[in-house]
């Protein structure tokens, strides 16, 4: 470890200790759309009056609905429609995750290009988490799309350190800080932001390749996800023995098969991804 490396994980974890890391608090609307939606008298109606406040958002949504991925047999032309089509829950766990792109930018050029590459990845994975959970477990779509999008959620702190104290300082060393703590700062933001049990522990489990848990979770489905994602690439994690990631077993796939050779699968991953793109 690098003194730079060394002196800004210190600080990051001292504050992290002392709950004085500034942590990013989630956009407006997805406050309010989490707290309708967590309301057991709220109806379809509420719910949709506050996602139509964001026309970007609900432009999007009624895209999802119409979508290969999620078409029924009568076009969706208006939030309300979407909301019906899709479920309370669906819906504001989509809308959740929308919102949240807004939070992965920043003032440097460099820090903002970081942020939205990480994004990207963000995106990518959650897509390919949607299809796992649908296909391979009985967990929830819409769940697994936001575990996928919040799973280094924990990197923003460390990005707006980097910015806010102007530190000159090279990818390898990024990489090595924001794989080092954005675990432990995930689960710390999911808690302020109340997230629920199973969506709390991807931060940290998502990387514990031989974990042991009776039935396949959120964690196993965005660890399986993200390796997908890697594959062909030069990370670390793309050239370990994946026979030896417990994962695999609880979803019932093989370690050694690309899903993106899969016609079907493959096609289906890359609808969900790009319904989370605008």
């Amino acid at each position: 470890m690098s003194d730079l490396e060394k002196r800004i994980s210190e600080d990051l974890i001292e504050a992290i200790e002392k709950d004085k890391v500034v942590l990013p608090t989630l956009p407006e609307v997805a406050l309010q759309i989490r707290e309708v939606a967590e309301d057991p008298d709220a109806a379809i109606a509420d719910l949709a009056k506050i996602i139509s406040n964001d026309t970007a958002i609900t432009a999007r949504i009624v895209r999802v609905c119409n979508s290969p991925l999620l078409r029924g047999a009568r076009e969706i032309t208006n939030i309300n429609m979407a909301v019906s089509r899709l479920g309370m829950a669906y819906t504001a766990n989509l809308a959740t995750g929308l919102a949240m792109e807004q939070m992965f930018q920043a003032t440097s050029e460099m820090i903002d290009k970081r942020m939205r590459t990480m994004w990207q990845s963000s995106t990518e994975i959650a897509g390919i988490a949607h299809v796992l959970a649908q296909h391979y477990t009985k967990l929830k779509p819409d769940q697994a799309t936001l575990a996928g999008l919040i799973h280094q959620i924990g990197a923003l702190p460390i990005l707006t350190y980097i910015e806010e104290h102007d530190i000159n300082i090279n990818n390898i060393i990024l990489d090595n800080l924001i794989d080092n703590l954005h675990p432990v700062i995930g689960e710390t933001i999911l808690k302020r932001w109340d997230f629920s049990d199973e969506l709390l522990i991807v931060p940290k489990e998502h990387v514990h390749f031989d974990r042991q848990v009776p039935a396949a979770d959120l964690a196993d489905v965005v660890m399986v996800a993200r390796l997908q994602s890697l594959l062909g690439s030069d990370h670390p994690h793309a050239k370990m023995d994946w026979t030896n990631v417990t994962a695999f077993e609880r979803l019932g796939l093989d370690p050694e098969v690309d899903m993106n050779e899969a016609e079907d699968l493959s096609a289906e991953m890359e609808a969900a991804m790009a319904l989370l793109n605008g």
